[in-house]
């Protein structure tokens, strides 16, 4: 029979070929084995915190942090042992879309890599994640009856979304709009992992992560101002990499209205780095906003624990995710409620107020040179510096 003949003959056609002729040639005409897609992988895949791919995934979100975001590896040590999978997850999945912008080449790939986050966070909370260890280890975590909030996650990466094509900030509203949105809901998101859900915690959580915020956004102005080679960049996380290199202009990521207050020129500052006019001022009075949060947040925990009101209102209340009651089922007062809050989620929020403090102290010590390059070495000092704190109940 010609190639062609095979190519158009029916099916009726194939149902008359002899018995025969079947059994002696059959693999002439059917293939002994059919290659199918099929979901073999995720019908084997255990989401029970013991199993191999759960534990796969979280040595793997504990690397990354380690490699990227070594402060956060050092405080995993004052978070309850019961939720440090959910720490590693949440601050993993902070770091793979912080680095988006330093491994892709075109703004188009990165926002399909945002994309891919939004339909793997949608899966994760189907509790049918794909083979990604952050959507894993949360799936994990979700399975065993923990409550995580999905609209905070798809939060995160709309704010790190929107800064793809525009980096910098037009003032310094917005630069705190999107440390709310970023590093103040990682820790309602830790805080509710605990879990904690706590209108008195997510507002001391508030200030400290637009703090932490603010100072994250300062520590990468060098390296976004004068990016590294494309090679060496994707290696090195924001603040702790190489030293910025003058080959290539970038992005000044200070807000622009202080720029402008303080007489602060781009141009100056692709020119001259550290010694641009303004430059020093202008860093001072960014980094004053991140101190005043966080002097608000210690105040705010005095009052709490001498049962008094925080001082001020929440601003954030009316936000989705925030629909805490006040009061204990069974009728005890808010100050006895929030006092309990605090001890119970302490831990999560004192080490980013902690690691933000040092950090600060170090930009004042280098007289507000944002270039100088001991702001991107590791803090030592951190771990013990933490502990006298968290043992003295300070921020």
């Amino acid at each position: 029979m010609s190639k062609h003949a095979l190519e158009t003959m029916s099916v009726s056609s194939f149902k008359r070929v002899p018995a025969a002729m079947r059994e002696t040639k059959a693999h002439i005409y059917f293939p002994a084995k059919c290659r199918t897609f099929t979901a073999t992988a995720r019908l084997q895949l255990s989401m029970e915190r013991d199993s191999q791919a759960v534990k796969k995934a979280s040595t793997y979100c504990q690397n990354l942090v380690r490699n990227y975001d070594s402060p956060s590896y050092t405080l995993a040590h004052f978070v309850p042992p019961h939720m440090l999978p959910a720490y590693f997850a949440i601050r993993a999945f902070n770091i793979e879309l912080a680095r988006i912008p330093d491994v892709v080449s075109m703004p188009q790939i990165g926002a399909m890599r945002m994309q891919f986050w939004r339909d793997t966070i949608n899966k994760t909370f189907e509790l049918t994640p794909p083979m990604e260890p952050v959507a894993i280890l949360l799936a994990s975590y979700l399975n065993q009856g923990y409550k995580l909030n999905k609209s905070w996650f798809q939060r995160i990466i709309s704010a790190r979304d929107r800064k793809l094509t525009h980096p910098g900030f037009t003032s310094m509203t917005e630069l705190e709009s999107y440390a709310e949105s970023t590093y103040s809901t990682l820790l309602y998101l830790s805080l509710s992992a605990l879990p904690l859900n706590s209108l008195t915690m997510d507002h001391l959580a508030s200030h400290i992560g637009k703090a932490a915020g603010i100072a994250a956004v300062m520590r990468g102005v060098p390296l976004l101002a004068f990016p590294p080679p494309p090679n060496q960049h994707s290696n090195n996380p924001p603040g702790l990499g190489l030293p910025a290199s003058r080959d290539k202009q970038g992005a000044i990521t200070l807000p622009l209205d202080i720029m402008s207050q303080c007489g602060v020129r781009e141009e100056d500052i692709f020119r001259n780095g550290s010694d641009a006019e303004g430059l020093r001022d202008a860093t001072f009075a960014v980094a004053t906003r991140a101190s005043d949060h966080l002097i608000t947040a210690r105040t705010m925990l005095k009052n709490i624990r001498e049962s008094r009101d925080p001082g001020h209102e929440f601003e954030h209340l009316n936000d989705e995710g925030h629909e805490h009651s006040r009061y204990d089922a069974d009728g005890s007062s808010s100050a006895d409620k929030s006092r309990q809050e605090v001890e119970q989620g302490f831990g999560l929020v004192m080490g980013p107020a902690v690691s933000t403090q040092l950090w600060l102290d170090r930009l004042q010590k280098v007289d507000f040179d944002i270039f100088d390059a001991s702001l991107r070495q590791v803090e030592w000092k951190l771990p013990f510096v933490a502990w006298l704190r968290r043992r003295r109940g300070q921020l």
